[in-house]
């Protein structure tokens, strides 16, 4: 995708220049009486120029991350930019009017109104450049967040079928039920676990993202639940990084990967084993790892087919575009882990 946008770019870019000068020179041509070489050489320098300061802007815009910008934060930034790009221009075609010895550019050159005149027109082109520069980021963020509310509604569905279906639901109550005589203090724990998970569930479609430590507590949840159920056989430990709770991430993607593990590693296991999550942050980056006892089956390939790990790739890919990373392998004979790793911001 990457590759594609900016090989677009190169194209439209060198091609927008090119007609420039072609235009400039027909309309010269149909003015004056006779079009000279130096006058071509000066029209295609002149595009040259306007193509190394638009590319340059265009590295700043990146680099200051103007897409990001509310308009009431943009447009008194564009407008500043143009002005400024619009006089460097201009005195930036001096020197090549003199070099190429065109008479008519060199005795105006400093006079106030060539100045204004010249200076108005390469404004309001740059202007028109920024204006379709921004706009097709605009309309590409639009189409993104669409593809991703479409993704993340059908991740929903997947979570409600996934983790909340009946089967879920049946063990869950069956080891309340259990522990309403034996323990009624832990028995009351565990219901208000399961109304945490149902709650969270039932309010994830109003949510792009949420703060980490809710999804959290939402593991926690599901995790105690799991307890009841597989009692000695699962263990569970938690290392958090203090600042992880400055990141927001995708509602219920922990939750999915821990009941990945919990599912096709502990359960199949006779003794049942160890849910580990960790997370850390590096260079303004959350990376969240979980491991589990088991072995991946049949390979990574196979491994990662399932519906929740290909929503979570899904998922990341349309919230952070390149800037996340997701990976699941074997760690050792005895353990799976599966890393993800996501920028502190979402990707526009």
């Amino acid at each position: 995708m990457i590759e594609y946008k900016e090989r677009l770019y190169w194209i439209l870019q060198i091609s927008v220049w090119l007609v420039y000068a072609l235009l400039q020179s027909v309309v010269f041509s149909l003015m004056a009486s006779e079009l000279s070489w130096s006058r071509i050489v000066f029209f295609v320098a002149e595009a040259l120029l306007c193509f190394a300061v638009t590319h340059y802007y265009r590295l700043c815009i990146k680099k200051w991350r103007w897409l990001s910008l509310p308009l009431s934060r943009l447009i008194p930034r564009v407008v500043i930019s143009v002005i400024f790009m619009g006089l460097m221009v201009y005195f930036l075609r001096v020197p090549v009017s003199y070099a190429l010895s065109i008479r008519s550019v060199e005795n105006e050159a400093f006079r106030l109104a060539q100045i204004a005149g010249y200076s108005a027109f390469y404004i309001f082109l740059l202007f028109l450049w920024s204006v379709f520069y921004f706009t097709y980021h605009y309309i590409e963020r639009y189409n993104k967040s669409l593809r991703y509310e479409a993704s993340r509604i059908q991740s929903e569905l997947n979570n409600l079928k996934a983790q909340l279906n009946p089967h879920f639901i049946f063990n869950a109550l069956n080891s309340i039920r259990a522990l309403v005589d034996e323990d009624p203090d832990k028995a009351k724990q565990a219901i208000t676990q399961l109304s945490n998970i149902l709650r969270n569930s039932l309010s994830f479609g109003k949510k792009g993202l949420t703060r980490f430590s809710e999804e959290l507590e939402i593991v926690k949840d599901y995790l105690s639940l799991e307890s009841i159920r597989f009692e000695e056989r699962l263990k569970t430990e938690f290392n958090i990084h203090p600042e992880s709770e400055k990141f927001l991430v995708p509602p219920f993607m922990i939750q999915t990967l821990v009941e990945n593990g919990v599912k096709h590693g502990i359960s199949r296991l006779k003794d049942g084993g160890l849910i580990q999550v960790s997370t850390s942050v590096e260079n303004n980056q959350l990376v969240i790892r979980i491991r589990n006892s088991g072995q991946l089956v049949n390979g990574i390939k196979k491994s990662i087919s399932g519906v929740g790990l290909q929503n979570t790739i899904k998922r990341l890919r349309l919230l952070y575009g390149d800037d996340a990373h997701f990976s699941i392998v074997n760690e050792n004979p005895n353990f799976v882990r599966t890393e993800i790793i996501i920028p502190k911001t979402v990707k526009r």
